[in-house]
């Protein structure tokens, strides 16, 4: 089915207006809570927040919402982020470590190594859908996982440890957690934004039209595949940034980063918080990181036991996520009390 002229261009110009529109009707409640959250973020350090805890907590928020910018934006599920994450920690620590790089290099490693990779994966894994396009992103993942394991650089088994924090552009030193935490802080804030705008943008609309009716929006001539794949590149950067970033702030890279429960992790993280929402896998990632740590020294492994009971009653009881149930809610609400306001105007007036 081959589209008309016109509606391959009035198909941009559609999306771009309903991107406006989408920003624009950004309520003032969301807003509010958006800076409000922004407010408590910078005054974390001051009242009491142990600042390694929230620069790790901001670090997979990050990874998770690079995550939902595929899966929930896009509608490809990939089983392979770990490999984003986890290889990109090793390289973005390894360049730090190694080869004396500033800190910011270290970073524009691990996005190039994310990006690169995911290049790697789209172009092997964008033309399959459904399970298919995840098991082959679980199969190259596994993949990078033996090459970290067997790569001299990477230190084994053992990891890679003592990363230096170095300084941020050669005059910030970043040995203090406090001034680390806002340098960690500033790049949360500047990658929420840059997918919020994304989202909203008309790529990011076309992105949405992909996710919900692929035929159609082949019918109008966009190259779906195309697409896909730099959603999948942009993805996995943004996941190699959070991994180097992790790996700055911690001081060291493991196994773990790049091993298949990290795929698992971030796919709770997002399910937790509510797919295709902004604020969903920033909730998400809070509450699985904050789990672990309270947990973890109290009930050792059974920490995974106790978060997947959590998961599911979740996933029972929130379908859409708590945060796409709490949109829903309000959602509903708001088309009641318009409901109600649209009876009283037509309500015939006594005589």
């Amino acid at each position: 089915m081959s589209a008309q002229p016109g509606t391959l261009d009035a198909a941009p110009a559609a999306a771009e207006t309903r991107g406006t529109g989408a920003t624009q009707t950004m309520s003032r409640a969301t807003r509010l809570t958006y800076l409000a959250l922004l407010a408590l973020g910078l005054l974390a350090p001051v009242i009491g927040l142990y600042p390694v805890f929230v620069m790790k907590l901001l670090c997979f928020a990050l990874f998770a919402c690079a995550f939902n910018l595929l899966l929930g934006f896009t509608g490809l599920l990939s089983f392979g982020h770990a490999a984003f994450f986890g290889f990109a920690a090793y390289v973005g620590g390894w360049v730090i470590k190694a080869l004396h790089w500033p800190t910011e290099l270290g970073l524009v490693a691990g996005i190039a190594t994310g990006a690169f990779l995911g290049f790697l994966f789209g172009l092997v894994a964008i033309r399959r859908q459904g399970i298919y396009f995840a098991m082959i992103t679980l199969a190259l993942a596994q993949m990078v996982f033996f090459v970290c394991l067997q790569a001299p650089f990477t230190g084994g088994e053992d990891g890679m440890q003592g990363v230096p924090r170095g300084k941020l552009l050669g005059m910030l030193p970043l040995d203090s957690d406090t001034t680390m935490y806002y340098v960690v802080l500033a790049v949360f804030v500047a990658c929420f934004l840059a997918i919020l705008r994304i989202v909203t943008s008309p790529f990011g609309q076309v992105l949405k039209m992909i996710r919900e009716n692929e035929p159609r929006a082949l019918s109008l001539g966009y190259e779906v595949d195309r697409y896909k794949l730099l959603a999948f590149v942009l993805s996995a950067a943004l996941a190699g940034l959070a991994g180097s970033l992790k790996t700055l702030v911690m001081g060291f890279a493991s196994l773990t980063d790049v091993h298949w429960s990290m795929s698992g992790e971030v796919i709770l993280m997002s399910l937790l918080g509510g797919v295709g929402t902004f604020f969903g896998p920033v909730f998400g990632a809070g509450a699985v990181v904050a789990l672990q740590d309270t947990l973890a020294d109290k009930v050792g492994a059974w920490v995974n036991v106790i978060i997947g009971v959590i998961f599911v009653v979740c996933v029972l009881a929130f379908r859409k996520g708590v945060v796409g149930e709490l949109h829903a809610f309000l959602e509903r609400r708001r088309v009641r009390i318009r409901e109600r306001q649209a009876g009283a105007t037509k309500r015939p007036v006594a005589g």
